[in-house]
């Protein structure tokens, strides 16, 4: 008593000081309130206690402790989850240990119960029937099933007294015909009879949960009573025969079982409870969010129903592993007192108790827990419920006079076998159910604790500072403002929301919002000891890490404003280093805006949502020309073919500017004139050319902290006729592209793409962040060099070219494709731009320009 007194003081201590935890400062509203539940437990049990050391002297010492211990941890759940409840249930714990209390003066009970087994039954039945006409339910009318008596906030459900009185009457009828415990028919009859009444009560009343409970009750007692394992086999064959008949005569039974084999396919519906009360478990892990530090209120009824998962999360695996040895404990101390009763009644009543107690808590943690169908049911002396916690102190009580017997020997028992089978099942639950608890709490934890519709997530975003996105000169992209409580993401820079992407309560995550997630969250660049250490004093993790990205926003902005009302991309890279300098993809969207446009945002056929320099997968066409000029190194008009246009399947394609390809097979190449295209790959072959496709990065996704499209694996019947016209099925993104332009203007080499600069690490500042990889040769220096020249504009001041290609669905596109000349003395450009139109002046408008701004100074 005093180990358990202590628990729940420490307990009531922690939830005072949560606040203060939660929002990292002294200067909060503490809570008090739950502190009147703990006195008002304290002082009712050890006059409890007291008064059981003097009437029941030789009583079991471990099962009001047992009992007191869980109904303390329950009583602070409710008052940490509803004050108002936690006040209804500290009241109901009073009446309970005051009827506790005044049976301990009245040693008889036990044989009125038997002597009156009858008319306690029929009372039972009689009154459960009562609530077809008068019952009502807590929560208002038409809300749930009618099951309760009561009004002006006080409710009685008849149907948990009627587990105890249904005991009572197998226990006493069963005994007083132990001399025919081999005529199993003969015995069954009347139990059977009277057993199958009140379950066709709580059918009909469609209090399933119950009704199972009655089943197992009533089959656990006549096992023990006949010590016949034909009854385990016949109740099994019934169960499953009513299973079946209650999945086609009950929508309740359906939805639930539905809602239990696959309750991800209606996450947000019918299966919201158990999905989300399997998210509170993964959020407590091994040693839980701290109590008071949670949020098991985002489960729905988890004061009664979902109890335990929200004592797992604030408690962790831990703290339910505890719970659930403390059920065992009390398994083992219920099966003793039965072994040691005076007389045969009082064992079958001891049996029966424990199998209800039990067998009630394996029900309702299996159903937390997705072990079980969830059947509605309390977890006993620690859920919500005046019924079900004066019913469970009623079943103490019994079980205390049971277990004291000072004078007496224990009745000679014939057969101890099922009992212990009785143990082992009972058992065998709680170990099934702690083993499934790891298994959420640890294994699945990750995967539940991600997903999009966990909004636990975005709760400790309010409490904990969301590290900010910067770019390489530190501007600000993504930021989180306020204080702790009342944090929010801020978004500086809208236009860049398909690369940074959102972070939002309601539909998850996307972009570097998504993918660094761990880093912003504060997840990584500490050192472990720090994390565990938030974590335990907190239930929260540090602070987020700052990052810093490569882009520069002022030439984003540039290349935002060129790009317009244009559907495309545009991605500017550091040929030599890899740095992604911009990534604009358009149309965009606003991610402040997702509440109200979300529908509009994900039916839009113009997909705003999509980073298209990822994401997008076009058909490289005429644009494949530069790389096939540099393998190829011809250069001047020898053998250019006389048509610039050629016909592929019955289509006639042409130069994009026809007037700039007449000249030399440079400038048919930078005009995208499919001609030269295609007698270029002809000549190298199909083998040349598929090695040069693949060198260039087309069938290898680009690692980037984005989620990029995967490539199509490469082909080695492909026809270069519709290769070079985008007819073949090739599809790369803008970035691919930009990484295999990034080849003529750095020597050849294909640089490995760099998103993350660098990270504000705690106690070091700013640490640039290693890649993976090296660059990948793909061009001699001498073809890259010669083939940038011959493709130079005009002024000399960048190479580029131009193609075209038109996808298998007949959209048309236009690449252009530039960067900087051999011996620039500035950084190596790479430049591509995609428009999803043909539309060869508008793309070569918007590549030079923004090549010319950033050349100036």
């Amino acid at each position: 008593m005093s180990l358990a007194a202590a628990f729940v003081f420490c307990a009531s201590i922690i939830l005072t000081l949560s606040p203060a935890a939660r929002l990292h400062s002294w200067a909060v509203t503490f809570r008090w309130d739950h502190w009147i539940g703990f006195i008002a437990w304290l002082v009712l049990f050890a006059i409890l206690h007291r008064q059981t050391s003097v009437h029941l002297p030789e009583r079991d010492p471990y099962l009001l402790p047992l009992a007191a211990l869980l109904s303390g941890w329950g009583l602070l759940t409710i008052w940490r989850l509803n004050p108002a409840l936690g006040l209804r249930q500290t009241a109901w714990l009073a009446v309970s240990l005051i009827v506790l209390g005044i049976g301990l003066r009245v040693p008889l009970g036990l044989q009125l119960l038997r002597r009156y087994k009858y008319f306690w039954l029929t009372a039972g039945l009689l009154l459960t029937t009562l609530t077809f006409f008068f019952g009502t339910y807590p929560e208002g009318s038409g809300a749930g099933p009618r099951l309760w008596f009561g009004c002006c906030g006080l409710y009685f459900q008849p149907s948990e007294p009627l587990k105890l009185l249904l005991i009572v009457y197998l226990a006493a009828y069963l005994s007083g015909y132990e001399h025919i415990r081999d005529n199993l028919a003969q015995l069954m009859a009347p139990t059977l009879a009277m057993a199958g009444l009140a379950l066709i009560l709580l059918i009909a009343q469609r209090d399933l949960g119950t009704a199972t409970l009655f089943i197992f009750i009533f089959t656990m007692v006549l096992y023990i009573a006949s010590g016949s394992r034909r009854v385990l086999v016949i109740s099994g064959l019934l169960a499953v025969l009513a299973a079946i008949l209650g999945l086609y005569l009950f929508d309740v039974v359906r939805l639930r079982v539905d809602a239990w084999l696959n309750p991800w396919l209606d996450p947000s519906g019918r299966s919201y409870q158990i999905v989300q009360s399997l998210m509170a478990i993964a959020n407590g892990g091994i040693i839980g969010r701290g109590i008071g530090l949670g949020s098991p209120g985002l489960v729905p009824v988890a004061q009664s129903d979902f109890i335990f998962s929200a004592i797992a999360e604030e408690t962790g695996l831990l703290g339910a592993l505890g719970l659930l040895l403390l059920q065992a404990f009390l398994a083992v101390r219920g099966i003793r007192a039965a072994l040691n009763a005076p007389d045969t009644y009082q064992r079958y009543l001891a049996a029966g108790l424990t199998a209800y107690l039990i067998s009630q808590s394996v029900l309702i943690v299996g159903g937390n827990l997705r072990l079980l169908p969830l059947t509605g049911v309390t977890l006993p002396f620690v859920s919500y419920g005046g019924s079900s916690l004066l019913t469970a102190f009623v079943g103490l009580l019994i079980l205390l006079h049971i277990s004291n017997h000072p004078d007496q020997e224990p009745v000679r028992l014939l057969e101890p076998q099922p009992y212990l089978v009785l143990g082992r099942l009972l058992l065998t639950g709680l170990t099934a159910a702690g083993l499934i608890q790891g298994w959420w709490s640890i294994y699945r934890a990750p995967a539940l604790l991600s997903r999009s519709d966990n909004p636990r997530r975005s709760i400790a975003d309010r409490y904990v500072r969301r590290g900010s996105i910067l770019d390489r000169d530190d501007q600000s992209i993504n930021v989180t403002q306020g204080s702790p409580g009342s944090y929010t993401r801020a978004y500086s820079y809208p236009s860049l929301s398909p690369v940074t992407g959102y972070t939002n309560p309601i539909f998850g995550q996307a972009g570097l919002e998504d993918s660094l997630d761990p880093a912003l969250r504060g997840l990584e660049g500490y050192p472990t000891l720090t994390i565990w250490w938030d974590h335990l004093l907190y239930g929260q993790p540090p602070p987020g890490l700052d990052i810093r990205l490569s882009l520069d926003l002022t030439v984003q902005q540039q290349a935002d404003t060129l790009l317009g009302n244009h559907r495309g991309s545009i991605v500017l890279l550091n040929a030599s280093t890899g740095e992604i300098l911009a990534m604009a993809s358009h149309p965009n969207f606003d991610p402040t805006s997702l509440d109200q446009e979300w529908d509009t945002l994900r039916q839009d056929p113009e997909a705003p949502l999509i980073n298209r320099a990822v994401l997008g997968q076009y058909p490289p066409g005429t644009a494949l020309g530069p790389f096939l000029l540099a393998l190829d190194g011809r250069t001047g008009d020898n053998g250019l073919p006389g048509s610039l246009a050629i016909s592929v399947d019955g289509q006639a394609f042409s130069c994009p500017q026809p007037e700039a390809g007449r000249a030399t097979w440079q400038a048919a190449v930078a005009s995208g004139c499919p001609a030269v295209s295609l007698r270029l790959a002809e000549d190298l072959g199909p083998d040349r050319t598929l090695d040069l496709l693949s060198s260039l990065g087309f069938f290898t996704a680009p690692e980037i902290p984005l989620l990029v499209a995967q490539p199509a694996q490469p082909d080695e019947a492909i026809p270069v006729e519709q290769l070079t016209t985008g007819l073949a099925g090739l599809t790369v993104s803008p970035l691919q592209m930009a990484l295999a332009a990034s080849t003529l203007s750095a020597e050849g080499e294909r640089p490995v793409p760099r998103l993350v600069m660098a990270l504000n690490l705690p106690g070091q500042g700013w640490q640039t962040q290693s890649i993976d990889g090296k660059p990948t040769p793909t061009l001699t220096s001498e073809q890259s060099r010669a083939a940038a020249i011959a493709l130079a504009d005009p002024e000399n001041t960048h190479w580029r070219a131009l193609g075209f290609a038109q996808s298998a669905e007949n959209q048309l596109v236009t690449w252009y494709l530039a960067g900087s000349l051999p011996g620039s003395q500035a950084a190596p450009l790479a430049l591509v731009v995609l428009l999803e139109e043909n539309n060869p002046q508008a793309a070569q408008e918007i590549g030079d320009s923004l090549l010319q701004s950033i050349s100036q100074p």
